[in-house]
């Protein structure tokens, strides 16, 4: 059975972070915009990518890649076209830049062009082990 101190620590912790107060002035709140999985999964992608440093920035860089997909990012990266990419140009965080950005659209492109969820590219190992599992959606990742 849970210790009786360390329940009451966990508890407080979720009534901390699983609130909207919280949510709203984090990451996680990116991600929380969508209702769409695809669009989630894609938000959630790239959000995590660039999650190191102050928040107050990490939620402005995500909101403009947002932006710049329309807020739509699964319909964007199936069906945007050469020139619509202009809109991401000077769009940057920290060291993740235009570079890392184009290389990301289009993977992603062509991952969903395929698959229907991006949980695909993390079940490619069939190993329970979480390292083996990252290891394999890295080779995915990095495959183009």
């Amino acid at each position: 059975m849970m210790n009786t101190a360390l329940k009451k620590i966990l508890d407080e912790q979720v009534k901390k972070y699983n609130s909207i107060e919280f949510i709203e002035k984090d990451p996680i709140s990116i991600p929380h915009l969508f209702t769409q999985k695809q669009d989630i999964e894609i938000a959630g992608f790239f959000t995590a990518t660039i999650a190191w440093g102050n928040r107050t920035s990490i939620l402005n860089s995500s909101k403009k890649m947002m932006e710049a997909m329309d807020f739509a990012p699964h319909d964007f990266l199936i069906n945007h076209e050469e020139n619509d990419l202009k809109r991401f140009i000077g769009i940057k965080h920290r060291t993740f830049n235009e570079t890392d950005l184009f290389y990301f659209i289009h993977f992603l492109q062509g991952h969903y062009k395929q698959h229907n969820t991006l949980e695909v590219a993390f079940n490619l190992s069939k190993s329970k082990n979480m390292k083996e599992r990252l290891i394999a959606f890295h080779t995915y990742f990095f495959s183009i």
